[in-house]
């Protein structure tokens, strides 16, 4: 088969599409032929040569794809060859095939087209476990997304407006009215001073739950942020790895910090990948299927050409997923 493999860790250039082996579905694992990948932005640092795959996953670089089970692996049910699927990966995306434990595998959600389909697992999952499993957004209490047009702030918005929440994000200005039509209520230019915006638009009640992807930049702004109860949930370090923590603040808001990541996590358990994909299929996909959550898709590459769709995602300005969709033949 074919594959994007990376020449040595660098830029977009260090990407290339060229012959790999097969891979093989081994015992409870189902093989995928890919139609679609989606570009995240743990895919640049992988690139980079900054974020390795955890042991035994695929040195391929994607984390989701949508296509159509071509094997089953020993044990596995519920699932039959031809099936049109969408997976969470620990890698291995960027390919025509890929092997992965049944577990992380998910119907295409009704009334979502295949290759639309392959932007919505690292997403979906990283959402629900966020904000639905840990952080318990209830209706009623105010959500806040640090990248209300990522590709997670896109999702993220509209899993929280689903729930009933009042959903705050930040966003550049040029892209405001976007997370207004997806469900924003409110819209804070992420260069201001965003607890002071929040606490103004919150008659000074603050954020119950806040998704962040900035890490150690937006730590203290973050926990300013919260109100009482307060949870704040880290997912990225786009803005660096160390900072100091308030605890005095913390204590006073009864307020929690959680940092979590998703590719790393064990199959099975009860925190397990497994369990999340198990949880995404019963609480998001029906929002997906009666239209209050949907794919947000802003261009679509070859995926023989995914080095354009890295140069576009680290240039800025990307509207929820870049995909890269199979060559045929």
């Amino acid at each position: 088969m074919y594959a994007i493999t990376v020449r040595e860790p660098g830029g977009p250039e260090m990407l290339e599409w060229s012959e790999v082996p097969d891979p093989v579905a081994g015992a409870g694992e189902v093989l995928i032929d890919v139609a679609a990948s989606a570009v995240n932005r743990a895919d640049l640092l992988q690139r980079q040569g900054h974020y390795p795959p955890p042991p035994g996953a695929s040195e391929i670089i994607g984390l989701e794809c949508a296509g159509r089970i071509a094997a089953l692996g020993e044990g596995v049910t519920g699932w039959s060859v031809g099936d049109e699927v969408c997976a969470l990966l620990a890698g291995g995306g960027y390919a025509q095939k890929v092997a992965v434990p049944a577990a992380q595998v998910l119907p295409v959600p009704d009334g979502v087209g295949l290759l639309a389909a392959a932007g919505l697992p690292e997403v979906a999952c990283t959402v629900w476990s966020n904000i639905v499993a840990t952080g318990r957004l209830q209706a009623g209490e105010t959500f806040l997304v640090q990248g209300g047009s990522s590709g997670i702030g896109t999702h993220a918005i509209q899993v929280a407006k689903a729930l009933g929440a009042r959903v705050v994000a930040t966003a550049a200005p040029t892209r405001a009215d976007r997370c207004r039509e997806l469900g924003a209520d409110v819209v804070i230019d992420y260069h201001d001073d965003v607890p002071d915006q929040l606490t103004k638009a919150t008659d000074g009640h603050g954020a119950d739950v806040i998704l962040d992807n900035m890490g150690a930049k937006g730590l203290a702004a973050n926990v300013a942020a919260l109100a009482s109860d307060g949870r704040l949930l880290v997912i990225g370090m786009q803005g660096g790895t160390k900072a100091e923590l308030n605890l005095n603040t913390l204590l006073r808001k009864r307020a929690s910090v959680t940092a979590m990541s998703l590719r790393g996590r064990p199959v099975a358990g009860p925190h397990g990948k497994g369990a999340v994909v198990a949880g995404v299929r019963a609480q998001i996909w029906p929002m997906i299927a009666d239209g209050r959550v949907r794919p947000v898709v802003q261009a679509t590459f070859p995926m023989d050409r995914a080095a354009e769709a890295h140069r576009q995602l680290e240039a800025g300005g990307v509207v929820g997923k870049l995909l890269l969709e199979v060559p045929a033949g």
